[in-house]
């Protein structure tokens, strides 16, 4: 995995702009974050050659770390890039939702969010304990296999007020308090349930001092804290203010881009109360980072001799889009407020810096000397030998013979050949200085992707890809109501089940400030056979559950059933403070 860089914390038919298909990018991108997934696969996984995996996650802690997205190229959960990632898509559907949702994305989008935050949910399982990682990156760097096969250690980590790490539980806060936005609408017992985490993780990180990686030691080599903590807690307060309109989160001392940027915002949105004079300040410090990046400052970002800003060798692109996603969004603040951006060398129009972010866009996905899209899957050159492992293994639903943790790097990483998987809207590290790329699996530099690489990309492809449509980005977010989604690839004639599951919401109560909700689950048999040997599998339970018995990571029919007679019906029901939890058939038999 790269080193994360947290660059922030310093209708249809799709339009079709520069000769790039921003609409066909932005799917790509969103489909990307499925084959990142860990755990359970839902049953609309749309990424085919991926399998459930990591399913015994944080059982030896006595905790359930089911779930979440592996980061880079490595089987590792990292706590730090995904809440970060979280916060950035969120981040995308809260400002280019609906631009989204002409493309028919967002909800798509909306469940890549999900699938971070019912992790996050079940990695803060007390107000002062956070688990931040799964799984060591030592002894996975040594081997090479597919997250299916893993035989890797899969201890986890945590944080908690004995060994502090206020980075890590503010990173997660911004991610929990960004994600309760973009579900207020649509869900909103979900929405209170992630601002209740969020206010619990800022009031921990700010009570417990300290940074993560003196706690999780494991974390230093990867994603090691080099500016302290103060950074996430900033970006915590900015956005727990966003979700409360509490003005107690806005008394900060704010140094960083993205929150800077963001706290332009709310000043331009009169939001800042007696703190508009101090705002004023940090916009003027939004602006400096603007105007470095356009090449119109004092002290200006580097670029290659193709046009491509330039920061670090390693994963270079991640400060790429994430820039970019800065410079997008503050166009548009700046054209909303009908202002210029000041810079040493006079006024810019917001078209310029909007027209210079596209022009990054489009450098990755082709428009560069070389002519390759650093988005895997999209045009005709792009990178075939990434270095993921994943996706350079031979699907387990192809071959399911094990992959053992060397043979994987004599057998697969060595081989010349392109990926049998192909990892479709991955953002790759990207070229050198000099424009110079290597497709090599092992020239990881450029060749690793990360979700931190894709999150920033969502927003910036959707602005693109929709236009502005006349939005003021300064009013209110009103995401639009969510079309249904019909996965496109590899689509499954119907079948009829001879086994029908129907869930209904029955009872709802308020207690100590949370909802709790009752729901009642009907099992039919709708055969003419007697139904046997019933698992069920269930994912995003966060509850008690009554009417079947645990097995292992599944569920089968209760002590006093053994069958299920043809047009009978069996009821379970479960209690929680959540959306209804995802229940489906694995196994049964008809006799």
């Amino acid at each position: 995995m790269a080193p994360l860089l947290l660059v922030l914390v310093l209708c249809i038919p799709t339009v079709v702009l520069g000769g790039h298909d921003y609409g066909q990018a932005l799917s790509k991108s969103i489909l990307f974050f499925e084959a990142q997934r860990s755990g359970h696969l839902p049953w609309n996984q749309r990424v085919s050659w991926r399998a459930n995996s990591g399913l015994n996650d944080g059982k030896a802690s006595g905790v359930d770390l089911v779930g979440g997205y592996y980061d880079a190229g490595d089987n590792v959960k990292f706590g730090l890039p995904m809440a970060f990632t979280v916060t950035m898509m969120s981040w995308s559907i809260l400002e280019y939702g609906k631009q989204m949702a002409k493309s028919g994305e967002l909800g798509h989008a909306m469940e890549a969010v999900k699938w971070g935050t019912d992790y996050f949910i079940k990695a803060h399982p007390h107000p002062y304990v956070l688990y931040g990682e799964v799984g060591d990156g030592n002894s996975d760097h040594y081997c090479w296999q597919r997250p299916e096969d893993m035989t890797t250690d899969r201890r986890a980590y945590r944080i908690d007020p004995s060994n502090p790490g206020s980075d890590l539980a503010g990173e997660t806060a911004a991610a929990m308090a960004a994600a309760s936005l973009v579900f207020r609408r649509h869900d909103p017992a979900y929405s209170a349930e992630l601002l209740r985490h969020a206010q619990q993780l800022f009031e921990f990180a700010d009570k417990y001092r300290g940074k993560y990686d003196g706690s999780i030691t494991l974390a230093q080599k990867y994603y090691r804290s080099v500016s302290g903590y103060n950074d996430e807690l900033l970006w915590a307060a900015a956005w727990l203010f966003r979700a409360t309109n509490n003005q107690y989160y806005l008394g900060w001392d704010v140094k960083y881009a993205g929150v800077q940027t963001l706290v332009s915002k709310i000043l331009m949105q009169g939001r800042a109360g007696h703190y508009a004079p101090v705002f004023e300040r940090y916009q003027q410090k939004a602006e400096y980072f603007m105007c470095s990046c356009l090449g119109r400052g004092t002290r200006n970002v580097q670029r290659t001799p193709g046009g491509l800003m330039f920061r670090q060798r390693w994963n270079n692109l991640q400060f790429v889009t994430s820039a970019s996603f800065l410079m997008t969004v503050y166009s548009d603040y700046l054209a909303s407020s009908r202002r210029n951006l000041h810079c040493s060398s006079g006024a810019i129009a917001p078209s310029v810096l909007f027209s210079f972010a596209k022009s990054q866009v489009d450098y990755i996905l082709g428009d560069n000397p070389r002519a390759t899209s650093y988005m895997v899957g999209y045009g005709t050159n792009y990178p075939r030998q990434v270095h993921h492992r994943a996706s350079s293994i031979v699907s387990f639903k192809v071959n399911p013979t094990f992959v053992s943790c060397r043979g994987g790097y004599a057998t697969w990483f060595s081989r010349k050949a392109g990926d049998p998987n192909l990892l479709t809207g991955a953002i790759v590290g990207g070229p050198d200085a000099y424009d110079n790329f290597a497709d090599q699996r092992n020239n990881y530099e450029q060749t690793e992707p990360a979700t931190y690489n894709n999150a920033p990309l969502l927003g910036v492809l959707a602005r693109l890809s929709g236009g502005h449509g006349g939005y003021n980005q300064l009013l209110p977010v009103e995401l639009p109501a969510l079309k249904p989604i019909v996965s496109r690839p590899n689509p499954v004639p119907a079948t009829t089940s001879p086994v029908a599951v129907e869930q209904k919401l029955t009872s709802s109560w308020n207690s100590n400030g949370r909802t709790y909700y009752r729901y009642s689950t009907i099992v039919t048999n709708k055969s003419d056979k007697t139904l046997q040997n019933l698992r069920f599998s269930i994912s995003k339970l966060y509850g008690p559950l009554w009417g079947l018995t645990k097995s292992g990571d599944s569920y089968t029919f209760p002590s006093w059933l053994r069958s299920l007679p043809a047009g009978k019906s069996l009821e379970f029901v479960y209690i929680h403070s959540s959306s209804q939890a995802e229940v489906s058939i694995s196994n049964y038999t008809l006799e």
